[in-house]
């Protein structure tokens, strides 16, 4: 999943320094195409960032969406659901794969601690059902799981009382922030943003039973 801020996209406006990235908004887009290429059919989709939405918004032109188009991976973005499928024996049935839901969106916004930086993936969950949550911008790596419950229609009737009897499924799903690539300077040390830990997290669907969704990092 390619969540944006794929190209540096700097402007004479931006925070981002001008006359430090490497070649023109064009050339990034091109060179970006080019790296991607070799793994283009394992890219589940593709979102666009806060740096390609500086050229989106000065001049109309979604860099983001070129690329994705010459890769041939589905693209919107403002955010993406994906649906992933796969395994068998699904609820004992032969044929059946087991189904994961996820949503990816860039982010936004500014945020200084940890705590502040998080809540906003836990926001998008509570309007999106899915398995797993991913939203990147605030270059700091975390993941949370999150547990609710969902009213299950399957019902008994209790012999004892008479009563038909219910039960809820507890459901998980994990919360990511993913991580940044560069290291601490620039804009960023000035701005007073700590420095962030560069691993990636992994997003590991069991293909087992649900809801066995684990963020490895």
């Amino acid at each position: 999943m390619c969540n944006g801020d794929l190209c540096e996209s700097s402007l004479r406006t931006s925070k981002g320094q001008i006359y430090h990235q490497v070649g023109s908004p064009e050339k990034q887009r091109d060179d970006m195409t080019e790296m991607l290429d070799p793994i283009k059919d394992k890219i589940l989709g593709m979102t666009i960032g806060n740096h390609e939405l500086r050229i989106k918004n000065e001049v109309g032109i979604d860099i983001c969406k070129d690329i994705a188009k010459a890769l041939g991976v589905p693209y919107r973005a403002e955010g993406i659901i994906l649906k992933i499928s796969f395994g068998n024996y699904n609820n004992f049935t032969k044929g059946k794969p087991y189904v994961y839901w996820g949503y990816a969106s860039h982010g936004y916004g500014g945020a200084r601690t940890a705590a502040a930086k998080a809540v906003k993936v836990e926001r998008s969950s509570a309007f999106i059902h899915a398995d797993f949550y991913l939203m990147s911008h605030d270059h700091v790596v975390n993941a949370a799981p999150v547990v609710y419950l969902m009213p299950d229609p399957r019902t008994h009737v209790d012999p004892r009382s008479g009563f038909t009897i219910g039960k809820v499924t507890a459901h998980r799903k994990m919360l990511i922030k993913t991580n940044a690539y560069l290291k601490w300077g620039g804009y960023a040390e000035m701005g007073g943003f700590p420095p962030t830990d560069l691993v990636c997290p992994i997003v590991k669907l069991s293909g087992v039973a649900k809801p066995h969704v684990s963020v490895l990092i």
